[in-house]
C-alpha cells in the first residue's frame, strides 16, 4: 500500500515538475455570474431556460488578465450558442457534450483572433440546471 502510494505521489510530482519545467501552469477563469437564458422548446409557443456555470481552463496563469478582459465576450459567445440549441439537445447528455464542445471550439477560434493566442484548453460545466 505503501508503495502505491508512494509511486503515485512521485507519478504526481514528476508531472507537476515537467509542468513547471516548461514555464506553465494551467489557470482556470470562471464566467460569473452563471449564465442563464432561454432555449427552443418542442413548439413555437413553448420556451425553456437552462442556467450554467463556466469554467474555462487556460493554457497559463498569465493568460487570466486576458480572459478577464475578454470575458463580456465569451460570455455573449455562450448565450449565443446556448440560445440556438433544441430541446433535445439541451437535455441529453450526448447533446450537453456537443454543446461543451461547440464552446470550446468557438472560444478557442474567437481568442486566437482577439489574442493570437490559443490560450483555452478546456471548457468545463460545473453547474447545468434546465427547466422546461
Amino acid at each position: 500500500m505503501i508503495c502505491i502510494c508512494l509511486t503515485l505521489f512521485s507519478a504526481l510530482n514528476s508531472h507537476s515538475f515537467a509542468q513547471e519545467a516548461q514555464g506553465k501552469q494551467f489557470a482556470y477563469f470562471g464566467l460569473e455570474p452563471d449564465i442563464v437564458t432561454n432555449y427552443l422548446g418542442t413548439s413555437n409557443r413553448k420556451l425553456g431556460y437552462v442556467r450554467i456555470t463556466i469554467e474555462l481552463m487556460l493554457e497559463d496563469v498569465d493568460d487570466l488578465e486576458l480572459a478577464d478582459h475578454h470575458s463580456p465576450l465569451l460570455r455573449a459567445t455562450a448565450i449565443e450558442i446556448l440560445g440556438r440549441q433544441p430541446e433535445e439537445r439541451v437535455k441529453s447528455l450526448t447533446g450537453r457534450e456537443d454543446i461543451r464542445r461547440t464552446f470550446l471550439e468557438t472560444m478557442r477560434k474567437l481568442m486566437k483572433q482577439e489574442t493570437g493566442s490559443n490560450m483555452i484548453k478546456d471548457v468545463i460545466f460545473t453547474k447545468y440546471i434546465y427547466y422546461g
